[in-house]
């Protein structure tokens, strides 16, 4: 099995932590992070709303460049271009008029795509593939006594459910498990945060965002688990407005899986550029540093 890592423009800028955190986990769990050469951004699903066929068109082309590599698996790190790169290739290989559309598309731009490659996310691949089991043996320094809210957020898991429950996921609970943390009851775990409107209508959003972190609080949690750039954006960088805003003191960190899972490997916090989220999270994670 070839796994061919696209990263996808968020998390090589605002979700850096989940990239370099990943990279260096996946290499500590003995495996190299191989990244797709020449890639462009998947079209995103709000261009999807304003070019469908032209978006999904730029998500294939990320498609044609792994399948030229011989790639059997695409995975990436944001559930957004893990919803639009699946999305395309779901149409691609049961549409034959979307299909040749695909093609004629590519094949002017030197490409071509047969429908070989399937696409997963980061946490699919490490549940799965690598397995809990393996997470548990090589996790030689387990996060004791750190209490999570495992969020999953919209996308993750919705609307296809292709490795989770849509409504009750529980493999980030798992995961949480797995590293040596317990996860504490978190009924929000996949409630939206607001996406891409928090940057052109805050208010309206920031009331999500308040009562995330609420809820997190309120069940005890030390911090709060994401698995996508943008909920963590949301989250970090709008706590503190939360608390202007609300007359709050919230003080919850938010953080990736993967920096967990890296600490539990026995990475160092720079490796996995923890210290550079809004929330500081070094009380929290300290003595597992």
């Amino acid at each position: 099995m070839k796994y061919i890592y696209y990263p996808g423009c968020s998390v090589q800028h605002t979700g850096r932590m989940l990239d370099h955190s990943f990279k260096a986990a996946w290499k500590a769990l003995g495996h190299e992070a191989s990244e797709l050469e020449d890639w462009n951004c998947c079209g995103a699903t709000a261009y999807m709303s304003i070019r469908e066929l032209t978006s999904h068109a730029l998500a294939a082309r990320n498609l044609a460049l792994a399948e030229a590599e011989g790639a059997d698996v695409v995975m990436t790190g944001c559930p957004a271009c893990y919803l639009v790169l699946g999305k395309t290739n779901d149409y691609f290989k049961q549409d034959e008029d979307f299909a040749s559309k695909i093609r004629a598309a590519l094949q002017a731009a030197g490409l071509d795509y047969t429908g070989k490659v399937e696409v997963r996310h980061i946490l699919d691949v490490l549940v799965n593939d690598i397995g809990l089991d393996t997470v548990r043996e090589k996790a030689t320094r387990p996060l004791e006594g750190l209490k999570v809210a495992c969020y999953y957020g919209c996308q993750l898991t919705r609307p296809y459910g292709r490795f989770d429950d849509k409504e009750d996921p529980v493999l980030l609970d798992r995961f949480v498990e797995a590293v040596g943390a317990a996860p504490v009851p978190y009924p929000l775990k996949t409630k939206c945060c607001g996406g891409m409107v928090m940057n052109t209508e805050a208010e309206k959003v920031l009331p999500l965002a308040r009562e995330l972190i609420a809820c997190a609080e309120e069940n005890g949690a030390d911090c709060i688990l994401v698995a996508c750039p943008l909920c963590h954006f949301n989250l970090d960088y709008y706590e503190s407005e939360v608390n202007q805003r609300y007359g709050t003191s919230f003080r919850v960190p938010v953080v990736y899986f993967t920096q967990l899972l890296g600490l539990a490997l026995r990475l160092s916090p720079r490796e996995l550029e923890i210290g550079l989220e809004l929330v500081p999270s070094d009380k929290v994670l300290a003595k597992y540093a």
